[in-house]
């Protein structure tokens, strides 16, 4: 189970998961998180030294699950105007699995 906080004033989604994923694992994590298969569709997943990022859409617009190790922080960020207003509901979409 994971608290998901909409931050307004910086438009994103902050995941508190209540077991961190190790950097090796993020990948398998994301994938387990965004599991909604008739309302998300995974993309791409990139892996840096420091953050790691999965590419998704929703609700036919594109948004970025990130990961940085080393601050141990979670988030969601839109891709784009319209896909910010669409954060409040992909928000509530993770808190009712929960």
């Amino acid at each position: 189970m994971s608290q998901v906080e909409f931050d307004p004033q910086y438009q994103i989604l902050i995941i508190t998961p209540t077991c961190f994923p190790d950097a090796d694992e993020f990948e398998l994590w994301g994938s387990i998180f965004l599991h909604h298969p008739n309302l998300i569709q995974i993309a791409e997943f990139s892996q840096g030294a420091d953050r790691h990022q999965l590419r998704f859409s929703y609700a036919q617009q594109s948004f970025n699950l990130n990961f940085e190790h080393y601050s141990e922080s979670i988030w969601i960020a839109p891709e784009g105007q319209e896909a910010a207003t669409f954060l409040p509901a992909l928000g509530q979409l993770f808190l009712s699995n929960s």
